[in-house]
């Protein structure tokens, strides 16, 4: 069976290797051992604290195969980003240049460095090694989210956020990152990247553009890859597409790969997801569903087929599942369909 659960300090060693498995461009992990241990320190702080509001919580999920032990998947959420580091972005916005006497209007792109989205709540560091990427545990991995988010709204933003992988290439050279680089930065996009990834952000505040970037003043190629994402990353886009994730003209500052935000409200896991109590028994129907537990610290998710009776607000579950999601019968769950 295929769970989800926090992270613990024992999966620091998968962890790592995740973080060399995700390759460059994947801020959120850096290969760093020392900062990975004290990302997963601070994610379990985050599970084991009283929130009333959302604040510089992180929460750090994997994906464990339960027959094997083996982690394969990590998943994310940080509860209100730069709280305690500046969080940037460039917002694409218009200019327009008009001369009535001489019959010329024109309108200009630009690029506006930003921190609107200081506050909001991102999903994040979504990862699946290649041997489990199947039986829909990519979508499972990403959706799980919204069933915590919808159990535990008090402890997120009424804005969700998540910022999409840019175009880079296999040694995670970035087109747009290049004209930076020339212009401003004199430092690659592995290591800006992974600067980033460390908390080592003054370096933005110093050497970034202060003023709007005309885009057509950028390099072709930096031009053809704002707003884009990397190939890999389409899925994960189209699917919170559908969950009614929306770009809002914000893009990374390095990679210049969009953002996507929704109102928590308007997100469909969350809409359509619905509250039920326990009933351990057989289960008749092979309708598939991502279920979790009502809980914080102990919270587990799985996918699995079960029989929903919807008016009674029950659900049938087996004696397999419960143990893996640790309910037992009357306990409350929330679930939806997959």
């Amino acid at each position: 069976m295929i769970i989800v659960r926090p992270i613990q300090q024992s999966d620091l060693k998968a962890l790592h290797r995740i973080a060399i498995e995700s390759g460059h461009g994947f801020t959120s992990l850096p290969v760093n051992e020392k900062l990975l241990k004290q990302r997963i320190n601070h994610a379990e702080e985050s599970f084991n604290k009283a929130v009333t509001q959302a604040g510089k919580e992180g929460y750090l999920f994997v994906m464990e195969d339960s027959k094997t032990g083996e982690v394969v998947g990590t998943s994310g959420i940080e509860a209100a980003v730069g709280l305690d580091d500046a969080f940037y972005h460039y917002h694409l916005g218009k200019v327009v240049h008009s001369s009535r006497e001489l019959n010329i209007y024109n309108t200009v792109e630009t690029l506006s460095l930003c921190n609107d989205y200081t506050g909001a709540s991102e999903i994040c560091t979504l990862f699946l090694s290649d041997s489990h990427r199947k039986d829909n545990n990519g979508r499972f991995l990403s959706r799980f989210r919204f069933l915590f988010i919808a159990e535990h709204k008090a402890r997120f933003s009424e804005t969700i956020i998540a910022e999409m992988r840019g175009v880079s290439d296999e040694q995670g050279r970035s087109p747009f990152w290049q004209w930076l680089e020339e212009h401003f930065f004199s430092m690659d996009f592995p290591t800006a990247d992974y600067l980033t990834g460390i908390g080592k952000k003054v370096f933005i505040a110093e050497l970034m553009p202060k003023y709007p970037i005309y885009v057509n003043l950028l390099s072709k190629g930096a031009q053809a890859v704002i707003d884009k994402v990397h190939p890999q990353t389409v899925p994960a886009l189209r699917l919170l597409e559908a969950e009614g994730f929306a770009r809002r003209g914000y893009v990374d500052i390095f990679d210049a790969g969009p953002t996507v935000e929704s109102h928590v409200n308007s997100i469909k896991t969350v809409n359509e997801s619905r509250r039920c109590q326990v009933i351990i028994g057989a289960v008749q129907s092979t309708d598939n569903y991502i279920i979790c537990n009502s809980k914080v610290t102990n919270f587990r998710a799985t996918q699995t087929a079960l029989s929903l009776r919807e008016t009674a607000k029950q659900v049938v579950i087996t004696q397999k599942v419960a143990d893996a999601l640790l309910v037992k019968e009357g306990d409350w769950v929330r679930l939806v369909a997959n």
